[in-house]
């Protein structure tokens, strides 16, 4: 049998975190749109069942659109069965306004819950304050079947020793918004399948879903991650040590992006590192409109460190020297005075902070 591995889709996601209010739009409608194109994958590739592992809407507030195109997606394919377990962000409102719960949407709740197919068994439970001391004590699984078990949470909330020793052979996890997975002991591993899109700069990198292949007859099965986001986001550290004007800076941004070709679709944060002369000119707003067609969204920040010797303006009796001499003598942190500095020098040179 194969089954899909999702959690954290975060579907009516608001998307309001820097994107414009049509780009919030669009992004709100594409992680919609990802999740028909993983339901028509699972058609393609005969998966028997998916597991959402929590956090499948952003909101108590559903819209129609997205709990239709649930309901839809549930009901239009009674030949795949979901297992849905809810999440910190999830509700009941999605299932307030089902008419009847379909036979093939498979529900969790605070109390260990199991479904059999034949030798293999999923178990799931919802972890709240009632149950998180007591719930390991009570998940008994049957050491012959091939034991899927559901959670969402963080490790630490979900204590991974207690697992040890319960015959888990996959523990599908949801909450974590990266990909992840390891040993839980000598039979079972862990799983975090991620999320299906990322929505801001901490959710970096490929995104997509697991498939778990398991062989029915000799209770073994095969996982892989498989990248499924429409648009990915990107971190881009870029070194301009030496750098003395902006044009400087943009070749160095230039050769960075040239050795990884980024999608025109990425959402991309530049982040320029390194040491730069203090009378360095790196117009940040300049770099951020140069690059901003690159990609679908951009954006430019300036963490670079002012290269300062103290001795270069030990006898300085200009108002620039005079100005850095006290900041260096001043009981701020390096980081600080290298911002002080910086913007100092700014204003100094009659340019806008």
């Amino acid at each position: 049998m194969r089954f899909i591995h999702c959690a954290d889709l975060h579907l009516d996601s608001k998307m309001t975190s820097n994107l414009s209010r049509e780009q919030a739009k669009e992004r709100k409608m594409e992680i919609l749109r990802t999740y028909s194109r993983m339901i028509d994958y699972a058609k393609e590739n005969k998966i028997d069942g998916i597991i959402i592992a929590g956090d499948l809407f952003d909101t108590r507030n559903i819209s129609a659109t997205a709990r239709n195109m649930v309901k839809d997606s549930i009901m239009s394919n009674p030949q795949i069965e979901f297992y849905y377990l809810k999440g910190n962000h999830d509700s009941d409102n999605f299932f307030s306004k089902l008419d009847d719960i379909p036979e093939n949407l498979h529900l969790f709740n605070e109390e260990w819950k199991t479904y059999d197919c034949g030798s293999i068994s999923l178990s799931g439970i919802e972890i709240d304050s009632t149950n998180e001391s007591t719930l390991y004590n009570s998940l008994v699984l049957d050491n012959d079947k091939y034991n899927i078990v559901i959670m969402h949470g963080q490790i630490g909330q979900i204590n991974l020793n207690a697992m040890k020793n319960k015959g888990i052979d996959y523990l599908a996890l949801g909450h974590v918004h990266e990909y992840q997975n390891g040993p839980i002991d000598n039979r079972g591993i862990y799983c975090y399948s991620g999320c299906l899109e990322g929505r801001g700069f901490d959710e970096c990198g490929a995104k997509g879903f697991v498939v778990l292949d398991i062989d029915e007859q000799k209770l073994t099965a095969g996982f892989s991650f498989i990248p499924f986001a429409y648009r990915n986001l990107y971190t881009i550290y870029v070194d301009v040590t030496g750098a003395m004007r902006t044009p400087d800076a943009a070749a160095k941004i230039e050769d960075e992006l040239a050795k990884n070709p980024y999608s025109s679709r990425s959402l991309v944060k530049i982040v320029l590192v390194g040491e730069v002369d203090v009378d360095c000119e790196i117009n940040t707003d300049f770099l951020k409109d140069m690059f901003e067609e690159y990609f679908y969204y951009e954006k430019v920040y300036d963490e670079t460190k002012l290269l300062i010797n103290y001795s270069d303006y030990e006898k300085d009796v200009s108002l620039k020297g005079e100005f850095i001499r006290m900041v260096l003598q001043s009981d701020m942190s390096e980081e600080k005075k290298s911002e002080v500095i910086r913007c100092g020098i700014m204003a100094l040179s009659g340019e806008e902070i």
